[in-house]
């Protein structure tokens, strides 16, 4: 059953539908766009998000060349992802909800332009305060952008099976942005310069801004007043800020040091406090029905199991590759393409698999799958060939990572009216970049910790490393498989079926309880 509405927007929501067109102001769907129109439109804002989730992990092997060009600290250079992590993080719910109340396109575009600038800043920095400044500002843009273009799939497409396919190539291409960040940060960082990872943003930022009006209509919630629940909006963004800076804070101090414990514990006070606010306020920022679906709730809980473990996964045999085995920045970008090749495969597979089996099916499947890619990456040694021991383990995570793409915003929007879609996407898009949080300060200064502890016994460097490694995989693996085992306890199981427009509408019957109209609504079993 749909989340409940004020009978008021329901009647403007209707009434939108109805003529094929969406009514001005409301959140309904849009009109049944030309076929190629809409795809099309679709294909515009998963390349920008490519680019905006690439950008979390595209410094990743540049950074030791940063940090000689502009003289960082070792204690400072963990900015250059914090910064923008931690932004995009603190934010990104608050972007979602702003674009549902003001125009999901006029916020994406405000966030890409904000972005693009903040790109050129990067690549030109002069000075290791410029560049984390300019990260802070480019996580800022993210944050606008990525939850209403997410918030926009629903709308362009309101034919369920349309629509299951479409988030499954959205989610699909988000997560090769992760991959590729890698790819051609070391591509870029061997044959030209760092500053080309930044750079490189531009010409997508341009197009986006140039198609995007000519392919997009605005779209926005009905509501009954134009006021901003202001202690809403200030209690979730800082909370969330707080959270995610305790749990990078993580990385670099103990988790029982004043450091961590207090953003923590801020920030949780913030978030507890803003929900007894948001359950008195008349017109929440958040409405707490929200929160009363399982499948998103639970979706949304297993996504940041999911981003921990392959932020962690990519980050720590990146490490492995160039500290350990010595490869170059170049030669490390490359050796991770089959990564893509089996992420490509299973988003193939779980894209044309999941209308019929459904979304739980797939991602239990993917959550296991997973698992065992990373089990089998515990068996690399210092002197293993890529061969061997890397490829394996790779492809497997690959394959059933894959797999998890497509399904995560499927269950994150799941039965979500056009009035929500933007907070859908911006708490599905902010649980990502927590849970890739949570991958830096627990997995990561797990096997940092572990490696620390082994040299001072007198193990050698490049064993006391792999030994981390090896340990934070295995964690990782029992992560997932405890994700996996909630997916298939939690999750409802929903297929699709083709469903007109109104599906996306509740409306009232004579007797004032809400209904959804015969056949509309998704079949849950």
């Amino acid at each position: 059953m749909a989340d409940r509405m004020r009978t008021g927007e329901n009647a403007r929501l209707t009434q939108g539908t109805r003529t094929g067109r969406q009514a001005p102001g409301n959140g309904g769907p849009e009109a049944a766009e030309p076929g190629s129109r809409r795809w099309l439109a679709l294909a515009v804002l998963a390349a920008m998000q490519f680019m905006l989730v690439m950008d979390v992990t595209v410094v990743t092997v540049a950074l030791p060349k940063i940090q000689v060009s502009l003289h960082f600290s070792q204690a400072d250079l963990a900015w250059v992802i914090n910064g923008y992590v931690l932004m995009a993080g603190g934010f990104l719910l608050l972007g979602g909800r702003l674009s549902d109340l003001f125009g999901r396109r006029r916020l994406f575009l405000i966030g890409v332009l904000v972005f693009g600038v903040a790109s050129a800043a990067c690549g030109a920095a002069v000075s290791s305060g410029m560049l984390v400044a300019s990260r802070f500002v480019q996580g800022t843009g993210e944050a606008m952008a990525g939850p209403a273009a997410l918030g926009m799939i629903p709308l362009l497409f309101p034919d369920s099976r349309e629509r299951v396919k479409a988030l499954g190539i959205w989610g699909g291409i988000a997560g090769l942005g992760g991959l590729f960040g890698v790819v051609i940060s070391g591509a870029l960082t061997g044959l030209v310069s760092w500053r080309w990872i930044f750079y490189i943003n531009i010409p997508v930022v341009v197009f986006a801004l140039l198609m995007v009006p000519r392919v997009l209509s605005e779209s926005r919630m009905a509501r009954q007043s134009d006021k901003i629940d202001v202690p809403g909006a200030v209690g979730v963004t800082g909370g969330l800020v707080a959270v995610v800076y305790g749990l990078l804070q993580a990385a670099s101090h103990p988790w029982d040091s004043a450091q961590v414990l207090l953003p923590l514990l801020g920030g949780a006070l913030l978030l507890v406090g803003t929900v007894a606010w948001e359950a008195r306020s008349a017109d929440p920022l958040i409405p707490l029905r929200f929160f009363a679906n399982r499948t998103r709730v639970t979706t949304n809980a297993v996504s940041v199991a999911f981003n921990a473990a392959f932020t962690g996964y990519v980050v720590l045999l990146t490490w492995y590759m160039q500290q350990v085995l010595g490869y170059s920045p170049l030669k490390t970008g490359l050796l991770w393409l089959p990564l893509g090749v089996g992420m490509g495969a299973g988003m193939g597979l779980c894209t044309g698999l999941m209308p019929r089996a459904g979304v739980r099916a797939m991602l239990a499947i993917g959550f296991f799958g997973t698992a065992a890619g990373l089990v089998t990456a515990s068996f690399i040694h210092p002197g293993s060939s890529y061969l061997s021991a890397i490829l394996p383990g790779m492809f497997v995570f690959g394959f059933f990572s894959g797999i998890c793409f497509p399904g995560l915003p499927n269950g994150a929007l799941h039965q979500l009216t056009g009035q929500d879609s933007g907070l859908g996407s911006g708490v599905q898009t902010a649980m990502q970049q927590v849970g890739s949080a949570l991958g830096l300060s627990i997995l990561v200064t797990l096997a940092i910790r572990y490696a620390s502890g082994r040299i001072r016994t007198g193990v050698p460097p490049a064993v006391a490393q792999t030994g981390g490694y090896l340990l934070a995989f295995r964690v990782g693996a029992v992560i997932l498989a405890v994700a996996g085992v909630l997916v298939l306890i939690l999750l409802e199981h929903v297929i699709a079926k083709p469903r007109s427009a109104l599906a996306e509408v509740q409306v009232q019957s004579p007797a004032g309880t809400p209904r959804a109209d015969a056949g509309d609504s998704d079949q849950i079993r």
